[in-house]
């Protein structure tokens, strides 16, 4: 029996392992640019783990199913590219509780999850996109400031690209870590992380700059496709219950620093596939086992966020920038299809960085988006826009 627990359990560890390592300096990045301290960025990312954790071991047990929850990647490079709101970092944590709360209510009143489907595709994928591309242009910034650490990193993730995918964003993280300690003569950490509480605020800046586009964001790019994934491995996952599960995870953690817990998307296929077990009846030991293992990961996070203080901040953004590639790719291939000028509008008003009134920009591309598409969805009889390509 225990020979039989070893393959998914194993498939399990590695999920929890790659999707830590492959983006938690994204997270505490994102963090640390809405205004988290070292000690609130470690409490966030301890928090994130942890609910992360309790989440798909919950699911999992409850249902028999291989759901893994995850943290909102794109919700954390959303918080990358929008910094410091107005309110400072409980603000920020005032914005994690909404969105939270946000998702628990999808998951009340479906009306709200149908309303939210009628943003078009290209907008959505575009304004992500925007939120993405400044970080995934880091490593050309870090190969320009710190050539000597960044790039060992990237050339070890080309490599473990073409040869070993899933292992790419780890072994360039091995890397930067490496690097790091090579030229920090010693460490200084804590043995584990401290919680630190943050009463949250609420101001109408950080509620539009960050909590309405992190909520949408992470709907449209985590929890939509993970239970795409689930559902094309033949599953069918109680979407209203994992919305609730999800909500309320992020809700708890948000006082903590947690910014989204949601359906783990590219993670997902590890304990869903066939490679997790033979048998799709007993997949949701590896998802069981992922969850256990992110929760015992959580407990390096004070580690984690001493690693990144002592790198060059743009080193750190250039190992999140490589594990965002795929996002952005993804994205962009989501957006540029029928609707191209409303998606290239959505796209460079968001990766713009403006903010206006004190709310940023991945607002301002969504609403120049569906304006825009609101604008051209009808075009009368004999007024309709000839493309360049025929004009010239």
């Amino acid at each position: 029996m225990e020979r039989s627990l070893l393959r998914p359990v194993i498939a399990g560890m590695v999920t929890a392992i790659v999707g830590f390592a492959g983006t938690f300096t994204v997270v505490l990045a994102g963090l640390r640019a809405v205004g988290a301290d070292s000690r609130q960025a470690a409490s966030g990312l301890l928090a994130i783990c942890v609910a992360a954790g309790v989440v798909t071991v919950l699911l999992s047990v409850r249902h028999r199913l291989p759901v893994t929850a995850a943290w909102s990647t794109p919700g954390a490079a959303l918080l990358l590219s929008t910094g410091p709101v107005d309110g400072g970092y409980p603000a920020a944590v005032g914005a994690f509780l909404v969105c939270g709360l946000a998702m628990m209510a999808v998951g009340l009143f479906p009306a709200l999850g149908r309303l939210i489907a009628l943003i078009p595709q290209p907008i959505a994928g575009a304004m992500l996109a925007g939120i993405l591309l400044k970080l995934c242009l880091a490593p050309v910034s870090a190969v320009a400031q710190v050539p000597w650490m960044a790039l060992p990193v990237i050339v070890i993730w080309a490599v473990l690209y073409r040869y070993a995918r899933l292992w790419s964003v780890p072994g360039a993280l091995a890397a930067a870590v490496l690097a790091i300690l090579w030229t920090t003569p010693s460490l200084s950490v804590s043995p584990a992380p401290g919680v630190a509480f943050t009463w949250p605020v609420f101001t109408g800046s950080a509620l539009v700059s960050i909590a309405l586009p992190l909520f949408l964001v992470t709907m449209a790019s985590q929890n939509v496709p993970g239970l795409a994934v689930l559902s094309g491995y033949g599953y069918r996952p109680p979407f209203t219950r994992i919305l609730l599960a999800t909500g309320a995870g992020s809700a708890a953690g948000a006082v903590l620093g947690g910014h989204a817990v949601n359906l783990a998307a590219i993670t997902a296929a590890l304990t869903a596939g066939p490679d997790a077990d033979p048998d799709p009846a007993r997949r949701w030991i590896a998802s069981t086992a992922s969850g256990l293992t992110m929760i015992v990961l959580g407990l390096g996070a004070g580690l984690a966020t001493a690693l990144v203080l002592l790198a060059p901040p743009v080193l750190i953004e250039a190992v999140a920038g490589l594990a965002l590639f795929g996002a952005l790719a993804s994205s962009i291939a989501a957006s540029f299809g029928e609707k191209v000028e409303t998606a290239a509008i959505t796209f460079v008003v968001t990766a713009s960085g403006v903010s206006f009134f004190g709310i940023g920009s991945a607002f301002w591309g969504l609403l120049a988006g569906v304006a825009f598409h609101l604008l051209t969805r009808r075009h009368p009889a004999g007024l309709r826009s000839t493309p360049a390509s025929e004009s010239a």
